[in-house]
């Protein structure tokens, strides 16, 4: 057997759950019913994306939890890619008006497109991107030649 190259959820530990179901909200994004006060859940074109509190999601996977107010990188990135090079600038600028702290403002980045960076209240690091070589589907999937 082989394991299956999908992606089903991308869980994200926060500090306050609640908190974090607002800002996402705020970013537009819809929640799931299977939500509750412990776990939110939003729909995205691919996977699910799940907050759940840092401390039990360190106890599920076996690790510790980072301490408190410890916001290195985590060496892990969430990118959505966008329709157009002006509306990277747009999705970031949305993105502080909900709550996010700008990492990076849009550019030109060295690979030809244009692209940014926001964090998340607990330091989740979201790259807004536009690739004109990449085109997106019907439903935003970027189309890998």
């Amino acid at each position: 057997m082989s394991v299956p190259a999908r992606i089903s959820f991308v869980g994200l530990g926060v500090r306050d759950v609640a908190a974090s179901t607002a800002f996402y909200r705020a970013l537009g994004w819809e929640l799931a019913d299977a939500s509750n006060e412990q776990i939110s859940f939003f729909r995205t074109v691919g996977g699910l994306l799940m907050l759940y509190g840092a401390e039990a999601l360190a106890a599920d996977v076996g690790l510790p939890a980072a301490p408190a107010g410890a916001q290195p990188f985590r060496g892990v990135t969430l990118a959505i890619n966008v329709e157009s090079a002006e509306a990277v600038g747009a999705a970031l600028d949305a993105a502080v008006e909900a709550g996010a702290t700008l990492l990076q403002a849009a550019h030109l980045a060295e690979w030809g497109g244009t692209s940014g960076y926001f964090a998340d209240a607990d330091g989740h690091a979201w790259e807004v991107a536009h690739n004109p070589f990449l085109p997106l589907d019907a439903e935003g999937r970027p189309q890998l030649s």
